[in-house]
């Protein structure tokens, strides 16, 4: 490969241009490449496939990717100048191991070429998100956080719990950390301001009023029990509660209270006196609540022992609204500045930003975030590092809670390893399962039949791992046990036939098990054992755990080939571990399995109707009553609900004449 043309000023050609971005030169536990002499070979290969693309990168802010020889996507990076930035993987020397491993991994590399340094930030989020490349930094909890939602599409407003994309109209008050911080936040809600949570199905066929009217949980605005009026001021005060005006809110209702006292109406002042502890109950569970910092996202990073913990508290209208931990995935030899930087960029390409956020470290690309924050949520927001005051106090606070979590991660972690180590032992593993899956079926007499695996590992449940099966074989026989596990592990094998071959990274959790268990006898393993004969897949070690006659916990028996049917002392550790992996998959079998039945036995018949969406089913029920009196209804009548078109009618008509 000749070398391309150089002027008189250019470098020589192994000293390529450095950029004041470049990585820094952290001290590595790994290879040293001080000496180029030592380079590995791997390396050089790399190093001189990067430079063969050095030549056609971009002279400005883009985004390149790094890419291994069998297609996979290493790593993603963005620069203000490209091509300076990719020059500094060209070094033969001064490189950490982490970097070292993926140059020699690189066998082709890919440039995107952006307007400005905030489009590069932005479109790397994505890339990460969507790529979830070997040696980035990875947020791997990207769940949806949940909100409070006062709904505007209906007379009487409905607040309940929100997740996902915000399509419906009404207002949105959070981010919550956590399901069960919403979900006590709305039910002190609902005692406060008296506001309804049914759907609005519950609500237009209510004739008396419900039990949470009975308990003074809705003030009953579907029988008439309070006007629309009057449960608007109702709506208006929750609002106003949720957008940090509390203090009023409460002045107003101790008013009322004291008003109808003096007038001897002791009922409704017993009511207001018992809104009013609602409200104190909200406040006063809250933990830290600032006095200064209406709106704030906190984030504090902690470094333990080569393991990163971020922690993220969320503050709104004057209140702390609950906090999270998240372990991203990130090499030791990078800082906490590096981990943090990299985390907020994924964070909010999820999530919206409140106008400040408060770091516990200093960041580097403090004033790119800004800019893309902006780009995203169409207002300043301002990214700080605060030293002093109460904001301090806030990061403080966030700091020691990422100290404590991370101490007791590891320490559930060393827990765990052991535990694995002698669930190896016990059942001839050459090492300590990295990866053990558990499998359950759940019917009721053969109908929703689902499959359920759970995955455990080192760092305990992976729940993003989690998946379930739905049983539908022509084949098998309602309630068939064996045929369903024969289904459902035959299924799981063939995927990983397929991807069996495929590299994988070492240090990620691996997609192979180790360890499989089976809840149930010799029936369900034999089940199992011909499934995996049958995929060609091996190397992987299958026990049945069989409860025995009396389904009592402590006398299960273990079936594995080779091996007579054997049990365990009662008191075993390895025992006690087995059981808990066996309940968890038994709970979450059976948890999916009610949710397909509570779906089936409500299901309307309207919702099979492509082209009929809520409101003009909502019309259909309220014209006819039920969903078997719409499908008895004749053309003529259908066309004559109101929000129903002559094409809809007919759409109707047809479905259920065809019996469908």
């Amino acid at each position: 490969m000749t070398s391309p043309a150089r002027s008189a000023d250019a470098p020589p050609e192994d000293k390529f241009p450095e950029d004041e971005e470049d990585f820094a030169l952290e001290e590595s536990s790994g290879v040293d490449l001080s000496d180029e002499a030592e380079t590995p070979e791997s390396v050089k290969r790399g190093i001189a496939v990067i430079r063969s693309y050095w030549k056609n990168a971009p002279n400005g802010p883009g985004v390149y990717r790094m890419i291994a020889e069998n297609g996979d996507v290493l790593y993603v990076g963005k620069a203000k100048n490209v091509k300076k930035r990719v020059a500094s993987y060209t070094r033969l020397a001064g490189h950490v191991n982490r970097i070292a491993r993926m140059i020699a991994a690189t066998a082709s590399m890919v440039f995107i070429s952006v307007e400005t340094e905030t489009d590069a930030l932005l479109l790397e989020a994505n890339l990460i998100k969507q790529l979830k490349p070997r040696f980035n930094v990875l947020m791997r909890d990207d769940k949806s956080f949940p909100y409070i939602l006062i709904a505007r599409d209906h007379e009487a407003p409905q607040i309940t719990k929100h997740r996902g994309a915000r399509a419906r109209k009404g207002d949105y008050f959070g981010p919550f950390a956590s399901a069960w911080a919403v979900n006590r936040a709305l039910n002190a809600l609902e005692r406060a301001f008296l506001l309804r949570s049914c759907a609005d199905s519950f609500y237009e066929n209510r004739t008396r009023p419900c039990l949470l009217y009975q308990i003074k949980r809705c003030a009953g605005p579907c029988t008439g029990e309070i006007s629309i009026a009057d449960y608007a001021e109702l709506v208006q005060e929750a609002q106003d509660f949720l957008t940090g005006k509390s203090r009023s809110v409460r002045e107003h209702l101790a008013a009322e209270m004291t008003a109808a006292a003096e007038r001897l109406e002791f009922e409704r002042a017993a009511r207001l006196r018992d809104r009013i502890s609602a409200l104190s109950a909200i406040q006063g569970a809250q933990g830290v609540n600032p006095r200064s910092v209406e709106e704030a996202d906190v984030f504090a990073i902690a470094k333990e022992a080569g393991r990163f913990c971020i922690e993220a508290f969320f503050f709104r209208a004057y209140q702390n609204w609950g906090n999270r931990a998240y372990f991203p995935r990130a090499d030791q030899s990078l800082s906490e500045e590096e981990v943090l930087d990299a985390f907020l960029t994924q964070f909010y390409g999820e999530h919206p930003p409140a106008p400040l956020v408060l770091l516990s470290h200093n960041i580097e690309d403090k004033d790119v975030l800004e800019d893309a924050l902006y780009v995203r949520a169409k207002r300043r927001v301002e990214v700080a590092t605060p030293q002093r005051g109460e904001k301090r106090e806030l990061v403080e606070h966030a700091l020691t809670n990422a100290r404590q979590t991370i101490g007791r991660k590891l320490a559930e972690d060393a827990s765990q390893e052991k535990l694995l180590a002698a669930v190896g032992l016990l059942f001839g593993l050459e090492a300590p399962p990295r990866r053990v899956e558990v499998y359950d079926n759940s019917h009721t007499g053969g109908a929703q039949a689902i499959g359920a695996m759970i995955v455990a590992g080192p760092a305990g449940f992976m729940k993003a791992h989690y998946r379930t099966f739905n049983i539908a074989g022509e084949a098998i026989t309602p309630g068939d046990d064996y045929g369903m596990m024969r289904e459902v592990l035959s299924r799981r094998f063939a995927r990983l036939a397929k991807t069996g071959e495929r590299e994988e990274d070492p240090e990620a959790f691996p997609s192979k098990p180790d360890l499989i268990l089976i809840d149930g006898g010799r029936g369900q393993f034999d089940a199992a054992w011909e499934s995996m004969k049958a995929s060609g897949v091996e190397g992987v070690t299958i026990v049945g755990v069989a409860k025995g006659v009396d389904r009592n916990a402590g006398r299960e028996t273990f079936f594995a080939e080779g091996r007579e049917p054997f049990r365990l002392p009662p008191h075993d550790p390895a025992l006690y571990f087995i059981q808990r992996l066996r309940d968890e998959a038994h709970r979450f079998a059976i948890g999916t399995h009610r949710a397909r039945r509570k779906k089936a036995f409500t299901k309307n018949p309207l919702d099979e109707i492509a082209g009929v969406g809520p409101s003009r089913k909502r019309a259909l029920l309220l014209a006819f009553g039920s969903a078997k009196a719409v499908a008895g209804a004749a053309l003529s009548d259908l066309e004559k609900v109101p929000g129903v078109n002559k094409a809809t009618a007919r759409l109707v008509f047809d479905h259920f004449q065809r019996g469908d």
